[in-house]
């Protein structure tokens, strides 16, 4: 984590003098860059400065930023260029290429050390608008970020390469700065993308890798509200302060290609799919993180593998969660999704335990969706506060099951229904809130399941008998065939299946 913290610092320096601030005239533009840079904790030396008339030339600029563990981020630009267009919009012209420099604390796992170069021919940035609300447009036909050296954390040099370049980037900003706050409304998109990974472990068996990534139409939005770096150091006190942040990136296809050589022998996967997401939205109240992946494929073949290759596929995957994320003593929504939408996984792997395919090799499907109520006793974001202490950090008050499903081999197992929670009563059930309500279950092609994992020698007659009767006591038949339904209900303090009590 702390060596993600760094590295993001690192490429926001990249990208800070194409998006972070600009004004009316080139000096407002400089000055508000600077001011930019500072209020973020980043460090800013300048070797000169010449205002020739319409031109501001700032020479041998030094951007560093350092942590609190140990890690640091350099980057270095010979010169900027902001020029007056005599139409209330200036243009900042950077390098064609300049240098990043990361060090990653030592008491973290991962490298040591890595150096970047970034290239960026014919990049163009032209601001506009006012000294307190400033545009930003931002062109590239291509961007490239090389690694030119990395090292372990002894320093010694690493056989390692990458490369990463992005094609027909655009990028808008809007930025409005009040004081050491910065109001950012920004949008990109860029044709494609491809990363390139190779290297060989010079310090294990000698095995090598290497890897190739490709997206296709890629774009993304980020909205907020930024604080100085002071603030910021501590999240619950700046989600307190007024930080806000929602951002959504977004893809089209992906290719990813990996090779891998050991001792063993070769090793390789090939995946693909049609898109996928990333979201992420902050404030005082919620926190909301998501990502998804559709129609996606991997093959992998090996000398571990005991057939030519495995094929798994989804035509859909998700993990969603909203929660809140501050102290609060009223109860507050909160919601959970996670799922996968038509697995397969191909014919040989089911022939290893159904050859005679007894078993139905239709998609099988999981999804889980819950909402409900509830509040936190502590400021989670707080980096002081302990979450495992012995008192619960938060309280649970309602919990609906708004989807619940595991549809595979011919079974399906579904549920819904809701529950509220007394957490004044901790001795009804054993030191949990006394639940109250009923969720209802259904039950397809049990017994059918059952009896072909008979026949497969997966399951026992003992075993299928235990399960059929456990069934019975707390099911009863359903609308059609091979199916079961169970209604399980908390009511007046005890635990009832069909009507029966349990507890």
């Amino acid at each position: 984590m702390t060596r993600a913290l760094t590295c993001s610092s690192a490429i926001a320096l990249v990208f800070l003098a194409s998006g972070a601030s600009a004004e009316v005239t080139p000096k407002e533009v400089w000055d508000s860059w600077q001011a930019m840079l500072t209020s973020a904790g980043q460090e800013l030396t300048v070797g000169n400065t010449a205002d020739n008339g319409g031109t501001l030339d700032v020479t041998d600029v030094q951007i560093a930023y350092k942590d609190d563990l140990g890690g640091s981020a350099s980057v270095s630009f010979d010169k900027l260029s902001f020029v007056d267009n005599g139409d209330g919009t200036v243009t900042v012209t950077m390098p064609e290429s300049y240098p990043i420099q990361m060090v990653f604390p030592s008491q973290a796992d991962g490298p040591g050390s890595m150096k970047l170069t970034v290239s960026q021919p014919g990049m163009k940035i032209v601001a506009g608008g006012s000294a307190s609300e400033t545009s930003y447009d931002f062109t590239a036909p291509a961007v490239t970020v090389k690694l030119d050296e990395v090292t372990d954390e002894s320093g010694k040099a690493l056989d390692t390469e990458a490369d990463l370049t992005m094609t027909e980037a655009t990028a808008k900003y809007l930025v409005i700065r009040d004081g050491d706050k910065t109001n950012l409304d920004s949008s990109f998109a860029a044709k494609s993308l491809a990363l390139g990974l190779s290297g060989t472990d010079t310090q294990g068996g000698g095995g090598q890798g290497k890897m190739a990534l490709t997206l296709a139409d890629l774009s993304g939005t980020t909205k907020g509200n930024f604080l100085n770096a002071e603030i910021m150091a501590n999240m619950a006190t700046a989600l307190n302060s007024g930080f806000t942040m929602d951002s959504m990136f977004n893809f089209g296809a992906m290719m990813m290609d990996v090779d891998i050589t050991e001792a063993a022998g070769p090793t390789k996967l090939v995946a693909n799919a049609t898109g996928g997401d990333f979201q992420l939205a902050m404030n005082k109240d919620r926190m909301n993180y998501g990502t998804s992946l559709n129609g996606a494929k991997f093959t992998m073949s090996g000398a571990e593998i005991p057939f030519p290759q495995v094929e798994v596929a989804f035509a859909e995957s998700g993990f969603n969660i909203l929660m809140p994320v501050t102290k609060s003593d009223t109860p507050q929504d909160f919601s959970f999704l996670t799922k996968v939408v038509d697995f397969t996984v191909s014919e040989d792997v089911w022939g290893l335990f159904d050859p005679a395919g007894s078993l139905t090799r239709e998609p099988a499907t999981v999804i889980v969706d819950l909402k409900g109520t509830g509040f936190w006793t502590q400021d989670i974001m707080d980096p002081s506060v302990q979450m495992d202490g012995a008192e619960p950090p938060g309280q649970l008050n309602s919990l609906d099951l708004v989807q619940v499903l595991a549809k595979a081999a011919g079974a399906e197992v579904s549920a819904a229904g809701g529950l509220t929670f007394d957490n004044a009563d901790l001795q009804t059930f054993a030191g949990m809130p006394r639940p109250d309500g009923k969720i209802t279950v259904g039950i397809k092609g049990a017994n059918k399941l059952v009896d072909n994992l008979i026949a497969l020698g997966i399951l026992t007659e003992d075993d299928a008998m235990g399960f059929r009767m456990g069934m019975a006591m707390f099911a009863r038949p359903g609308a059609g065939p091979d199916e079961l339904t169970s209604e399980i209900e908390f009511k007046e303090g005890g635990l009832f299946a069909n009507g029966q009590r349990l507890q």
